[in-house]
């Protein structure tokens, strides 16, 4: 049943404008940004605010937002995926980063999180022209390891490689805008130093994203970091469920793609000490897909070890001077085989192999 906007807690003028401006049902207003209803409503930015937040939550009480199974195999065939600049990653994970949902990168430290995560920072705002996706990211560095010259060249790297594949005008009219301070500009950078910060910048995100319908990544660089001191650990855990919550949820309503990095911690199984990722066993529910970064010898590898729709595989890559690329395709290791929902005891053991 549609729920009508005369029903919702809206002060009476803003109802007449709304009716005015042929807005009847919260429907209507679904897929609508602040400044835009401002314009076609004769609102003011704050009151548009207000209308959005109040239809959404109607909408989330009365299940005016419940899909059918087709609805939402036809939302995910519509995703677009962020690309990393590996081709063996990008093929591994379908395409890249899924916008949607939450993408948890592990590993121990120099292996190259922060790498990845940078080069998806500037990979997020590849011009649709050339497959990407042109948008914006928003960058929460918890640990102090965002480092803006490294972006520069990661960005000129990746300028340079679209710049090599212009084919017509579209493509030539993009990269008079894809430039390096265009780069910079779009990705909003925001330094927490404890949990409290994070959690205050998680909850300030939702608002942040209304107004701001480019942004297309979340990228938290790490998520262990500002909870790595807790006494108790029932309070953690109550905190790293509303993390994860707040996460799912703005994946899935404002259709982004969220990266977490995660640290690994020392843990003792059959009387032996083995590398798991931190922060427990219930956190490793919270992300869609999980990706192990290791160490073989002097070879780096990533591996998929959660996904309910992607092969088990792991590929080799290298870090270079030009950001995350691909490793030499004759040394690429060989390990496929069908994923499925029962998996996480089976990854878990394989990342305690690392």
């Amino acid at each position: 049943m549609q729920r009508a906007v005369s029903s919702l807690a809206l002060s009476p003028s803003v109802k007449v404008k709304l009716a005015s401006a042929g807005f009847q049902f919260t429907a209507d207003l679904r897929h609508l940004k602040p400044l835009q209803l401002s314009k076609e409503a004769g609102l003011s930015q704050q009151e548009a605010l207000e209308v959005l937040q109040a239809a959404r939550s109607e909408g989330a009480g009365h299940r005016e937002g419940a899909l059918t199974a087709l609805e939402l195999l036809q939302q995910e065939e519509e995703m677009r995926s962020i690309i990393t600049f590996s081709s063996q990653l990008d093929a591994a994970l379908g395409g890249g980063l899924p916008v949607g949902k939450t993408t948890e990168i592990c590993g121990a430290p120099g292996v190259g999180k922060t790498q990845l995560c940078l080069q998806l920072a500037v990979d997020v705002q590849v011009p649709p022209c050339f497959g990407g996706v042109g948008g914006q990211v928003i960058y929460i560095d918890t640990e102090g390891s965002f480092l803006v010259q490294r972006v520069v060249d990661l960005a000129t790297a990746v300028i340079r490689h679209c710049s090599l594949l212009v084919e017509d005008n579209d493509q030539r009219d993009a990269m008079t805008s894809f430039t390096v301070e265009t780069i910079l500009s779009n990705i909003f950078l925001v330094r927490c130093h404890d949990y409290v910060e994070l959690l205050a910048e998680l909850h300030l995100l939702q608002y942040f994203l209304l107004d701001h319908p480019k942004a297309c990544l979340l990228v938290v660089d790490s998520v262990a970091f500002p909870f790595r001191h807790f006494d108790d650990l029932l309070q953690r855990t109550r905190l790293l469920h509303s993390v994860a919550q707040q996460l799912i949820t703005m994946a899935t309503r404002h259709s982004i793609a969220v990266a977490l990095t995660n640290q690994m911690t020392t843990r003792l199984r059959g009387g032996q000490s083995q590398l798991v990722p931190a922060l427990g066993e219930s956190w490793g529910h919270t992300p869609t897909i999980r990706l192990l970064l290791h160490w073989a010898g002097p070879r780096r590898l990533a591996a998929i070890f959660k996904s309910p729709g992607h092969m088990d595989t792991t590929i080799q890559y290298q870090i270079t001077s030009d950001g995350f690329r691909d490793a030499d395709e004759s040394e690429q290791p060989q390990s496929k085989r069908p994923r499925t929902h029962n998996d996480q005891s089976a990854g878990s053991q394989r990342e305690a192999g690392c």
